[in-house]
C-alpha cells in the first residue's frame, strides 16, 4: 500500500510538471517570437531610413544634414538589429531548445515508461486489461491439488517467475525514470533561463558593464548550482543501477510462488495481500476474482479493481477464522460472522500466506489488537491459531478454545449510575470501532441488495420488517442527510451518549482524513426510520420506530443530528439477551431539530393509535395533505428522489 501511494504520488507530480513545462514553454515561445519580430522590425526601420534619401521631395533642399543623421541613425540601428539578431539566435539555443529537449525527451520517456509499467504491473491499478503476471497467476492458481502433473506445474512455474522478473524490470526502470525526473526538472527549470539571462547581459554588455561584473558572480553561481545537481543526478543513477543489477542477478526461485524460505509468523495483528474470494455466479455455479485485501483495526476490507480505496468487507470481531477443503482450490480458508449468517471463502497463494492470514485473523476475532501488548497475547494464543490451520470441513469440527465473552454486558452489569456526569467511558467503551460507511463494497453483498434482501448491519439493526411496501403511516416525511458514522455505545436512556458519539466519530473522520460522505433520504413515517440510497431507491437500512430510544440534534451545529437504536443480543435456544444499543450520527441540508421534531411526531403517532380518541385528537390539532397524511415541511429533496442527487458531497462537519 505504501509504495502504491508513493508511486501515486510521482506520478502526479509528473504530470504537474507536463503541464507546467507545455505553459511556460508556450511563454518562452512568445519572447523568443518578440524578440525575432523586434530583429525584423530594427531591419526594416534602418532601410527604411536610407530610403529617405532617395525619395524625390519637390521641397528637398537643405536636407544634406537630415540625411547624412538618419544614416547614422540607420548605422546604428543596423547595429542594433545585429545584436537583436544574435540575442535570438542565442534565445533560441539557450531557452528554446533545452525546453523542448527536456519535453520531447524526459517527459516523453516517462510517459512511455509508464504504459510500459502499467501493461507488466497488475491491471486494475492502471485500468489496463488482464496482464501477462495476471494471466501466469490465473493459470498457477487452477494447479488442481490432486493428480499433479509435474510437467506442467513447472511450466506454469517458470512462467509465472518470467512474468514477475518482467514486472520487477519494468517497475525498476519506470522508478528509476521518476527518481531521476526530480533532479532533471531543477536543471531543466534552471538552465533556459540562465541561458536567456546571459544572452540578455550579452546585448547590453558594453552598456552595462558594471552591471554586468555583478551579475556575473550570480551566474557563477546559478552555474554551479547545476553542476552540483548534475553531480547528485550521476551519483544516484549509479547507485540505483548497482541496485538493479544486484536484484537482476538473482535467481528464479526469489519470484516462484510457494518458496518463500521465511517462518510463519503467527503473531500478526494487521496483514494484506492479493487473496482469490469465491462468488456466486448461479444457483450452483461460483466463480473466483483476485483482489486485494487487508485488515484495519478490526475489519477485513477489500480493494475493488480500478478503486482509489479499500472498503469494509467483513466485521472480524467474534468471527471463525478456519481452514476448508476446496475440491479444486488449494491454500483456501472461510471466514464466518459470529451469527453465522454471512461467511466467505478466501485462497491464498502459497502455504505461508495461508497460514499466516489465518493466524492474524483469528488473531483479530479474539480482539487482541485492543489490548495493551498484542505480540504477548497473540503469542500466548499461538497454540490455538495452529489448530484452525488444519484443514476441516465442517464447521461442527472446530474446537471449543475461542472464547466469546459478552464484553458489553459485563460492562454494563458493573456500570453504576451517579448523580454526576457520567464519563465518556461510562457512555462508550473506550476502542469501540467506527464505522464510516454503511455500504459494503462486495458483490455479492450488493446482490442481496437487489434482490430484496436486507443487509445485516454489525451496530445494531433488526430483522422486523420496514419495507417500503409496508409505509401505509399517516406521517411520511423524507430529509437529505450525510451519515457520518455509527457505533456500539453502553446506554441509550441519555442524550449525552448521542453528543459524545458525535464527539468520537467526528474526531475520527479529522485523525483519519475521511471527509468524503454519502448522500442518503432520510425518511421518517409513524413506523419506521428508513435511509435510502437517492438513485437506486434501495432501502440502506432501516428501524421500528419504537427501537429508536432517544434523538437529538447538536447543540451548536445545529445541522449535525443523531439517534440511538436498541436491539437484542440473542443466546443459545433462541433466549432474548442483553439489550444492545447502536448510535447513528448525520449531518442534514437543514436543521436537525426538524428531523428530531419528525421523529417525536413520528412517535406520538405511533402511541395514539393504540388509542382511536387520542389519534383522532392528533388529527384535528395538524395539517394534513389530500392523501390524508400529516403536512410538516416540503420533502427537501426535491427531485434528488429520482436518482438525481450527487453520490458524493464534502461534509461541513
Amino acid at each position: 500500500m505504501f509504495t502504491r501511494s508513493l508511486l501515486s504520488v510521482f506520478e502526479e507530480d509528473a504530470g504537474t510538471l507536463t503541464d507546467y513545462t507545455n505553459q511556460l514553454l508556450q511563454s518562452m515561445q512568445r519572447v523568443y517570437g518578440a524578440q525575432s519580430e523586434m530583429g525584423l522590425a530594427t531591419e526594416q526601420l534602418s532601410r527604411q531610413l536610407l530610403e529617405y534619401e532617395k525619395q524625390n521631395f519637390a521641397l528637398g533642399k537643405g536636407d544634406e544634414e537630415v540625411i547624412s543623421t538618419l544614416q547614422q541613425f540607420a548605422k546604428t540601428v543596423g547595429e542594433l538589429n545585429t545584436l537583436h539578431s544574435e540575442l535570438a539566435t542565442q534565445m533560441a539555443d539557450r531557452m528554446i531548445f533545452p525546453m523542448i529537449q527536456f519535453r520531447e525527451k524526459d517527459l516523453t520517456e516517462i510517459s512511455t515508461l509508464r504504459e510500459i509499467f502499467g501493461i507488466a504491473s497488475d491491471a486494475h491499478v492502471h485500468s489496463f486489461p488482464l496482464t501477462e503476471h495476471e494471466a501466469a497467476m490465473v493459470k498457477y492458481s487452477r494447479l488442481p491439488k490432486k493428480k499433479e502433473n509435474e510437467k506442467v506445474k513447472a511450466e506454469l512455474v517458470g512462467e509465472v517467475a518470467y512474468s514477475r522478473r518482467k514486472q520487477h524490470q519494468a517497475s525498476m526502470q519506470y522508478y528509476c525514470a521518476l527518481n531521476a525526473l526530480q533532479y532533471r526538472k531543477r536543471v531543466a527549470m534552471l538552465e533556459p533561463m540562465l541561458g536567456y539571462t546571459q544572452a540578455q547581459i550579452n546585448f547590453y554588455k558594453k552598456g552595462i558593464d558594471l552591471v554586468s561584473k555583478k551579475m556575473d558572480s550570480f551566474l557563477g553561481s546559478v552555474s554551479s548550482m547545476t553542476q552540483n545537481i548534475q553531480a547528485q543526478l550521476d551519483s544516484e543513477a549509479e547507485a540505483m543501477r548497482m541496485t538493479q543489477r544486484e536484484l537482476l542477478s538473482m535467481e528464479d526461485t526469489v519470484y516462484m510462488p510457494d518458496r518463500d524460505p521465511a517462518p510463519v509468523n503467527r503473531t500478526l495483528i494487521q496483514k494484506a495481500g492479493y487473496l482469490n474470494i469465491r462468488n456466486k455466479t448461479g444457483l450452483v455455479t461460483t466463480a473466483w476474482d483476485r483482489l486485494y485485501f487487508f485488515t484495519q483495526g478490526g475489519n477485513l476490507m477489500c480493494q475493488p479493481r480500478g478503486a482509489v480505496a479499500g472498503g469494509m468487507v467483513l466485521d472480524l470481531d467474534n468471527s471463525s477464522v478456519m481452514a476448508v477443503e476446496c475440491e479444486d482450490r488449494r491454500y483456501c480458508f472461510q471466514i464466518t460472522s459470529p451469527n453465522g449468517k454471512t461467511s466467505m471463502i478466501l485462497q491464498a497463494e502459497s502455504k505461508r500466506e495461508y497460514e499466516e492470514w489465518i493466524c492474524t485473523l483469528n488473531n483479530i476475532s479474539r480482539q487482541i489488537y485492543l489490548t495493551d501488548n498484542p505480540e504477548a497475547v497473540a503469542i500466548r494464543l499461538n497454540q490455538t491459531a495452529i489448530q484452525a490451520v488444519t484443514p476441516i470441513t465442517s464447521f461442527e469440527k472446530r474446537g471449543e478454545g475461542s472464547p466469546n465473552p459478552d464484553r458489553l454486558a459485563s460492562i454494563m452489569q458493573r456500570k453504576h449510575l451517579t448523580s454526576s456526569a457520567p464519563e465518556p467511558e461510562d457512555l462508550i467503551v473506550p476502542g469501540t470501532p467506527i464505522q464510516f460507511d454503511i455500504m459494503l463494497p462486495a458483490s455479492e453483498f450488493q446482490d442481496q441488495n437487489r434482490a430484496g434482501g436486507r443487509r445485516t448491519n454489525p451496530f445494531g439493526e433488526t430483522d422486523d420488517d420496514c419495507s417500503p411496501e409496508s409505509d401505509d403511516s399517516l406521517l411520511q416525511q423524507v430529509f437529505a442527510v450525510r451519515f457520518l458514522g455509527s457505533m456500539a455505545v453502553r446506554s441509550g436512556q441519555t442524550q449525552e451518549v448521542i453528543y459524545e458519539a458525535m464527539r468520537q466519530v467526528l474526531a475520527a473522520r479529522a485523525i483519519h482524513n475521511i471527509f468524503r460522505t454519502t448522500e442518503s433520504h432520510l425518511m421518517v413515517t409513524s413506523s419506521c426510520l428508513r435511509l435510502i440510497d437517492p438513485q437506486t431507491q434501495v432501502t440502506r437500512i432501516g428501524f421500528q420506530l419504537q427501537e429508536v430510544t432517544q434523538f437529538v440534534a447538536h447543540q451548536e451545529n445545529g445541522r449535525l443530528m443523531g439517534f440511538v437504536v436498541e436491539g437484542r443480543d440473542w443466546g443459545e435456544d433462541d433466549e432474548e439477551g442483553e439489550p444492545s444499543f447502536s448510535a447513528f450520527v448525520f449531518e442534514s441540508n437543514t436543521e436537525g431539530e426538524k428531523i428530531c421534531y419528525t421523529i417525536s411526531l413520528g412517535k406520538d403517532i405511533m402511541e395514539a393509535k393504540k388509542d382511536p380518541e387520542a389519534l383522532v385528537q392528533l388529527l384535528k390539532n395538524m395539517p394534513l395533505t389530500n392523501e390524508g397524511k400529516f403536512l410538516l415541511l416540503d420533502n427537501e429533496t426535491g427531485n434528488t428522489a429520482n436518482g438525481g442527487a450527487p453520490d458524493e458531497e464534502e461534509s461541513e462537519a
